[in-house]
């Protein structure tokens, strides 16, 4: 099957000829009929996180099944499913205490003994995040994967995979923000907007998305911000702590940088949250003053939008088909695969919401 191969930090993508195993007892093969280009990913291609190279990359995904192990009943041949990088094995701590998308168990995911899921010339290639959805087909644990209604469009159930159920997921798990509250989002990327959405969906009082691209301060409007904060121009968190009498109840970074980390904890008011969803490189440190948690300011990650996807994933399709989930907005472009590198240079430029790659 053809496959986008990332080989070297910061070096374009070929489009490669690899193979494909055979699924285990427990393992699921996708054809893979939409995949977005999501800024974890290019974290790992430009060398912000370390990953073993060669890597088949992508992770939000959706897609039909074609064929399934000798132990999995969830699915059939046929059925349409989003897969998601949370697979959980299910009997852990974290998987019996609720917290799936904490599960770290190594069985979800082949052995260095066995025959490894891709390869090429009998050489493995890393599958990023037990999925590698930058190619042709998919080969995953059944526990990565959830079924949907087939009247979802496969590029927008591609984004809930994971941009949205990321976003929405931060503010209803995690942050577990209450209607009438106040809500600042650092950042309006497609993680961003969706936390905006999600935002609106909890029944927030006053959403203020800051960002320092205009187009995007203009999206963020339609998926529920009540005011934006222009962040090129002035002190973003003056003006948010102006604009709220004193600060927000909730505040979320979705770009991942120290910097904006630090704003969003700065933006609270006294017993307000912060939570940092987007990915800070390995070893930048975040600097809070300690006199702050005297007046009860918290400050807390999101993995995943602490999902439970099986649950969440129809339900946010279902919101989708009923008009109150943002997904036609996110899809800033619809490219092919040997289009991967031209969608990654957009996605670094910070002017788009998501490039998604369609297969036949």
């Amino acid at each position: 099957m053809k496959a986008a191969v990332f080989r070297e930090v910061n070096v374009p993508m070929e489009i490669e000829e690899i193979t494909i195993s055979k699924p285990g007892p427990r393992e699921v093969l996708i054809r893979t009929k939409a995949a977005g280009i999501c800024h974890s990913d290019l974290h790992f291609w430009n060398g912000s996180y370390p990953g073993v190279v060669p890597m088949v990359l992508g992770h939000e995904s959706a897609g039909i099944v074609e064929q399934v192990g000798s132990d999995v009943h969830y699915v059939k041949p046929g059925d349409h499913v989003i897969t998601c990088l949370s697979v959980f094995c299910g009997h852990c701590e974290k998987c019996l205490t609720g917290h799936l998308s904490l599960c770290r168990e190594p069985e979800t995911n082949r052995g260095a003994e066995d025959e490894p899921r891709l390869s090429q010339a009998q050489q493995p290639l890393t599958q990023f995040a037990e999925l590698g959805s930058f190619a042709e087909m998919m080969l995953v644990h059944e526990h990565a994967l959830v079924k949907m209604r087939e009247d979802m469009p496969m590029d927008r159930a591609a984004l809930i995979g994971c941009g949205v159920t990321t976003g929405v997921g931060a503010v209803i798990h995690t942050a577990a923000v209450e209607p009438g509250a106040t809500v600042a989002v650092i950042g309006c990327g497609g993680v961003g907007l969706s936390t905006i959405n999600g935002a609106a969906l909890a029944g927030a009082s006053r959403i203020i998305a800051v960002d320092r691209v205009a187009s995007k301060l203009e999206l963020a409007r339609k998926f529920g911000a009540t005011d934006v904060v222009d962040a090129s121009d002035g002190d973003a968190v003056a003006k948010v702590i102006e604009m709220t009498s004193g600060g927000v109840h909730y505040s979320f970074e979705a770009i991942g940088l120290k910097v904006t980390a630090e704003q969003a904890f700065q933006m609270l008011r006294v017993g307000g949250t912060a939570t940092v969803v987007g990915m800070i490189p390995p070893g930048q440190m975040v600097s809070v003053h300690g006199v702050d948690f005297l007046f009860e300011k918290k400050i807390q990650g999101s993995m995943m939008g602490s999902n439970r996807f099986r649950v969440d994933m129809p339900r946010f399709v279902d919101f989708y088909l009923q008009g109150k989930l943002h997904l036609d907005e996110l899809v800033s472009n619809r490219i092919g695969l040997e289009d991967i590198n031209e969608g990654m240079a957009a996605l670094n430029t910070g002017e788009i919401a998501r490039s998604v790659i369609m297969f036949d």
